[in-house]
């Protein structure tokens, strides 16, 4: 390793000087006064240089007598050189060394690279921040590769401000993206279009935005998500956008997404129609969520007339495009409804598979994201749009050199890749949620002045809520079986006073350490815990606060139906409403998830952080809803010659048009008609809540043969959105 006692840095040339002294500040905030500016190159340890021939993405590091040389076109190259550096650079002692060596000459994998960092109401943190926390995320960007900041005007021709902004968002927009010019950082506009413009008005009022803008590059227009446009009227709304901004800004290109507004089910063949008959001022697509058409399909369409951006959702855990391990759907209930949509979110592993699955087909990306909860995922995504070769522990072993100087890197490595680890399996037997919260506790007591990163305290936050999910969650569950015993040997009284038991002090204790970290992380970053004091915009946007004490198991349900219940075995039933004999069945896509592979690409409409929905009154069994045209499972384990009744408690959302509900099973048609069918009125009311519907099918004797099932539900409409279903024989129910 190449060590430093002392850096001397000098730049040659104007365009790098603003790069040599970020530089010399970066490693003074390492260690104090170990970097200066050099006076002439004799003396100089690190030079910065400019070289023609370069793009401003390419840069060099190289040795010359002695010395380090940070080669670039400009101040782009210069910083990305800088963030080189200081990505492999670790403490010994007073002294600073390089873990390898770092000379090469460095071009990006990917021509776009970049995130959204909108300057709006909806980010768990931007709107919170002033103009010099924006220039420092700028910088901090580039040194993981990014050269495209996305920024947001209106996102419906006014201004929707809160009390955390300082600024209006349009106003911002100016001088945020001259800040980004001052770094040579491309800028992207994401401008929907709103409701009640003509064309002419919408490109009107953004050739008028854009004359305030010293620099645009390009131009995001969805097509949905939000947009409401038929496909037709969307690309000529685009051609007349494009025309106006290049009015202003010649150079920049206009970039629609082939994302489908609901309501237009055909919007992705039309979309595709209108592009072959006139793309003119359309200078590339965007592929990102609520798709129109599969990405293979449009890659095809686009090889050798267009190039194809990534908008990948790297922000959200939940009822997105890449949910929490999204080829399986197995996050765990528990942890899904405490931590929700948009909490800190480190996946590195399973994004960095998702990066190899789809980079073929981009010129790059730029992610969405609504504040720093995915901080680490930007970091990951943009390496390796700079360095396609660069593994998954390589990426996150710059983090934390990066970001954690003076700890130990594999340690703290460790813990990021042991937060995704968490969220595998069953938090009641995970035994990395354990080592991780000990791991990073014993990280911050020997090395305190983390306390004051909120990198690292929006990870340990992490830490500590994956740990308290699982100390509530493993605590109820032993109450519940508790009470049950004691219920079913008569002692209903007992029952209720096990269920009502405190949590243990050290549960206490870690939610009070919750609440001081939230607190903590607002302080220091604008980090938007919850609704109430810290003006999140809604629970769905990283506000933890509002959803880490929600229900994980049916403790408060059984509680609520103690006093409903005249007998002991009504309230019993309560207890048992998921049981079933050996030759019965009972799912639940909660409980179970949903292991089949299936048509299409179902979505999954979890309901357990829904603060008004999972109050206390939903069953667990409920917290998670399938939703797709199609669904397909193969059963086994039932009887012969047996009456069976299949309930489907759906998810009610009514729609009088639909009139082809079927339900098949073992190929035969047993229900086919209007929406749902025949409701058990008494199961809903007993054992659903409002919101949720149960309806029930005969399964004559006959159907089932050796035991096994092929259930199938379909509806070309509205979907099949049901939460449970089971099979159980009627003689049972008398």
């Amino acid at each position: 390793m190449r060590e430093f006692n002392r850096v001397t840095i000098l730049s040659k040339a104007p365009l790098t000087s603003f790069a040599a002294e970020r530089f010399c500040i970066e490693l003074n905030n390492r260690i104090p006064g170990i970097a200066s500016a050099a006076v002439n190159e004799e003396e100089a340890a690190i030079v910065f240089e400019t070289r023609p021939g370069l793009s401003a993405d390419e840069f060099a590091v190289e040795e010359r007598d002695g010395r380090l040389y940070f080669v670039s076109e400009g101040i782009r190259g210069a910083m990305y050189a800088a963030g080189l550096f200081l990505k492999k650079a670790v403490k010994t002692g007073e002294s600073l060394s390089l873990t390898k060596d770092i000379t090469g000459a460095y071009s990006p994998s990917k021509r776009i690279r970049g995130h959204q960092l909108g300057y709006r109401t909806t980010p768990n943190t931007y709107d919170a921040w002033s103009f010099d926390d924006y220039e420092r995320y700028y910088i901090e960007l580039m040194f993981a590769g990014v050269n495209t900041v996305e920024h947001i005007p209106y996102e419906n021709g006014y201004s929707k401000r809160n009390p955390l902004m300082k600024y209006d968002e349009e106003e911002f927009l100016v001088k945020a993206v001259e800040m980004a010019d001052s770094l040579d950082l491309d800028v992207s506009l994401w401008h929907p279009n709103a409701e009640g413009e003509t064309d002419e008005t919408a490109a009107e009022r953004r050739k008028n935005l854009y004359k305030k803008l010293c620099r645009v590059n390009y131009v995001f227009v969805p097509g949905g998500d939000p947009g409401s446009l038929p496909a037709r009227e969307f690309v000529k709304r685009c051609r007349a956008i494009s025309s106006a901004l290049k009015e202003v800004h010649p150079s920049a290109e206009l970039w629609p997404s082939a994302q489908a507004p609901h309501e237009y089910p055909c919007w992705g063949k039309e979309f595709l129609d209108e592009l072959n008959i006139d793309a003119k001022g359309i200078d590339g697509i965007i592929y990102g969520p609520n798709h129109a058409m599969p990405l293979e399909e449009l890659y095809e369409f686009c090889r050798g007339r267009f190039e194809m951006r990534f908008y990948p959702d790297i922000t959200h855990n939940v009822r997105c495009e890449y949910p929490v391990h999204y080829d399986k759907n197995d996050w765990h209930y528990a942890l899904c409804t405490c931590l929700g949509r948009e909490c800190t979110n480190p996946r590195p592993e399973e994004y960095y598979g998702l990066y190899k699955e789809t980079e073929d087909f981009f010129e790059g990306s730029v992610s969405y994201s609504e504040g720093i909860t995915d901080d680490v995922n930007k970091f990951l995504w943009s390496s390796l749009d700079y360095d396609g070769g660069i593994t998954a522990r390589e990426a996150i072993e710059d983090y934390s050199r990066l970001f954690f100087f003076g700890a130990d890197f594999e340690k703290t490595t460790d813990l990021i890749f042991g937060l995704e680890e968490n969220w595998r399996g069953d938090p009641a037997s995970n035994e990395s949620i354990d080592r991780v919260y000990s791991g990073f506790c014993e990280i911050l007591k020997n090395h305190p002045f983390l306390a004051e990163n909120w990198r690292f305290l929006q990870l340990y936050f992490r830490a500590c809520c994956d740990m308290l999910v699982k100390q509530r969650f493993v605590f109820e569950t032993e109450l519940i079986l508790r009470a049950r015993a004691a219920l079913e040997s008569g002692d209903s009284p007992a029952a209720y006073d096990i269920l009502r038991a405190e949590y243990p002090p050290c549960y206490n204790t870690l939610r009070k350490e919750i609440d001081y970290l939230a607190e903590r992380l607002f302080s220091l970053i604008g980090y938007q815990s919850d609704v109430e004091h810290y003006y999140a915009d809604n629970p769905e946007r990283g506000a933890v606060l509002d959803t880490i004490d929600l229900p994980v198991t049916d403790r408060k349900l059984l509680l609520s139906k103690y006093d409903e219940c005249e007998t002991p075995s009504q309230w019993l039933e309560y207890f048992a409403r998921n049981d079933v004999s050996r030759d019965e069945y009972h799912f639940s896509v909660a409980l179970d998830n949903v292991k089949e592979k299936q048509t299409g690409e179902p979505y999954f409409n979890f309901k357990g952080d829904r603060v008004g929905v999972n109050d206390g009154t939903l069953p667990a069994a409920l917290f998670n809803v399938f939703d797709n045209f199609e669904y397909r499972s193969e059963i086994s384990g039932l009887s012969d010659g047996e009456e069976y009744t299949l309930r489907v408690t759906y998810l009610d959302k009514k729609d009088g048009n639909v009139t082809s509900h079927k339900i098949c099973v073992n190929g035969e048609v047993i229900y086919c008609g209007a929406q749902f069918g025949d409701i058990d009125e008494e199961y809903t009311r007993r054992f659903c809540r409002p919101g949720f519907v149960c309806a029930a099918y005969l399964i004559p004797p006959g159907i089932i043969k050796g035991g096994k099932v092929l259930l199938e539900m379909s509806e070309p409409l509205m979907g099949v959105m049901f939460a449970e279903y089971s099979f159980r024989k009627n003689k049972q129910e008398k």
